[in-house]
């Protein structure tokens, strides 16, 4: 497990991005630069996505939060309750950590994995849950995950 483990530093670069989408798109740019072409939604991502394979693309989403240790995953809303978990490739780059409900497009791999028990409380420690809701996971889950190579913090 890499989250939050390795001590590593950001490699991230902060450059404006406008490139030509639907519309222009401005923001910074953490990890490997690209242009937010054919953009998929959470929901497109999840109807994409075959249980049993992978789908490299753009994906756009809402931070629902992100690791409070370094900013090294954070997890995307999704309509169906549900959040998809985003780390980084290589551990390359981390996101700010006060980020939550910013809008962000990443490029990258997305797949479905099995997330162990002890994984998915360090991720909740990670996040600041409390030890009453940490205590409260007890199955490994399923789930939507994404290793982006990189990813645009929309302006606000």
């Amino acid at each position: 497990m890499t989250a939050c483990k390795s001590t590593g530093q950001a490699k991230g670069s902060a450059a404006t991005t406008e490139a030509a989408a639907m519309a222009p798109v401005k923001g910074t740019t953490f990890g490997a630069t690209f242009q937010p072409e054919k953009v998929l939604s959470y929901e497109e991502l999840v109807a994409s996505v075959p249980a049993t394979d992978s789908l490299t693309t753009v994906v756009k989403g809402i931070v629902e939060d992100v690791c409070q240790m370094k900013g090294c995953w954070m997890n995307i809303a999704g309509s169906d309750g549900e959040a998809m978990m985003v780390r980084f490739k290589d551990y390359g780059f981390f996101m700010p950590k006060d980020i939550a409900g910013r809008e962000v497009i990443m490029s990258g791999k997305a797949f479905f994995q099995t997330t162990p028990v002890d994984e998915l409380r360090h991720y909740a420690e990670d996040a600041g849950k409390s030890p009453e809701e940490i205590a409260k996971i007890t199955e490994p889950k399923l789930e939507l995950s994404f290793l982006a190579d990189g990813v645009i913090l929309v302006e606000e």
